[in-house]
């Protein structure tokens, strides 16, 4: 039940934000529009914006359902660009509302898991230290969030598959080379 419970209330949130900006949205607009109680919202959610961090991270865990290897880490990608540009609503209002800072957090969390898993499959067998697979996924999450958060800055009207195959070709064998070149570094000291 409690799943059904926020998946009403991201509903519930997406429709309001329709109509009025993140930061005049009140927990009673939410709240009315689902016909759920304040209390149940509260059992749930801290806040609003606890709800608008769960509902992108729920957005982003249907994009990425099975596609978080290497072969199907560009599908992946594509997918998060797919639900982001289709709540491009709720993004744009999210993206004025709430601080860069807590964009950027969000959007960290959502590209580490889908890098995160790439580098352990191709690291597998190598030995390569955890700070290393850590220190590479997080390079590319860097680079993934920091050009996502230029395409919703700029409203998105850049066709995302582009942005998806320029990324990459950028990425191909970029990964395997870099786990090669720690592992190479990790045996000479």
């Amino acid at each position: 039940m409690p799943n059904t419970t926020k998946q009403a209330l991201e509903a519930a949130l997406k429709k309001v934000m329709l109509k009025k900006p993140l930061d005049k949205v009140t927990i009673q607009d939410i709240t009315s529009e689902c016909g759920i109680s304040r209390m149940a919202f509260y059992y749930h959610f801290k806040d609003i914006y606890d709800l608008v961090e769960w509902t992108c991270l729920a957005e982003a865990a249907r994009a990425l359902e099975g596609r978080k290897t290497y072969a199907t880490w560009q599908d992946g990608l594509s997918h998060i660009f797919e639900a982001v540009l289709a709540n491009k609503a709720f993004i744009l209002n999210a993206y004025r509302c709430i601080s860069r800072e807590s964009m950027e957090k969000f959007l960290f969390r959502l590209t580490y898991g889908l890098i995160r898993d790439v580098v352990e499959e191709k690291a597998a067998g190598t030995g390569l230290s955890e700070e290393d697979k850590a220190f590479i996924s997080d390079f590319y999450k860097y680079s993934f969030a920091g050009l996502m958060l230029d395409w919703i800055k700029k409203g998105m009207q850049e066709d995302y598959r582009v942005l998806a195959r320029q990324i990459g070709v950028l990425m191909q064998g970029s990964v395997t080379n870099a786990i090669e070149n720690f592992r190479r570094e990790e045996s000479v000291q």
